[in-house]
């Protein structure tokens, strides 16, 4: 009698383990499965629409079609922060290419603030027939309003690293912008220096 009550025990036990298994692997299926559909959703695509704000060299907010506003961070530049040197002419040379102007935002993920990451895309205002044709990540470079945020560089690809890259070398060499400076500092030491 004893011996079959330890039998039944251990069977019990053992089925309690079974479902606890079975349950825990179902919980974390689960769970996989929630974290991939709310981040899917969360990924970005490309959209369109105007802008309405331009905060500073490296963002800028965009209302779409259905008048929802999107907080849009330029990727593969590093624009001077506001009370930086060259901060205040830099946003507002972004500002002179996008503000009130309909732009396109290839995007596929957001940053840790929530801000979409994208490349932005105007129509140039010399060219009234070339539609939006005009990387507005890759002028800020070029006209020495901001670096290639070569931290990033591996996010991009391959082409815009080239380009982004010799733009700004050719911004250096031209000594456009904030390469007039003596001895720029990067906003990402900037910002260090100042915590």
């Amino acid at each position: 009698m004893l011996l079959m009550n330890r039998a039944r025990t251990a069977a019990i036990q053992l089925r309690k383990i079974n479902f606890s298994f079975l349950d825990s692997l179902l919980l974390k299926s689960l769970l996989i499965l929630f974290f991939v559909a709310t981040h899917a959703g969360s990924a970005q695509a490309d959209f369109t629409g105007k802008v309405v704000s331009v905060t500073d060299g490296d963002t800028i907010k965009v209302l779409d079609s259905s008048n929802t506003q999107h907080k849009v961070r330029l990727t593969g530049i590093d624009a001077p922060e506001r009370g930086q040197p060259f901060g205040t002419l830099s946003r507002d040379h972004l500002a002179s290419m996008v503000a009130g102007k309909e732009v396109r935002v290839e995007s596929d993920k957001n940053d840790r603030y929530g801000r979409i990451l994208g490349k932005v895309w105007v129509q140039p205002s010399d060219c009234a027939s070339c539609g939006k044709t005009l990387d507005a990540n890759h002028a800020q470079i070029l006209a020495g309003m901001a670096w290639w945020y070569r931290y990033y560089a591996k996010e991009q690809s391959p082409e815009d690293r080239g380009r982004y890259e010799s733009a700004e070398d050719e911004a250096k060499a031209r000594t456009r912008g904030l390469w007039r400076d003596s001895n720029p500092v990067n906003p990402y030491d900037w910002r260090k220096g100042k915590r």
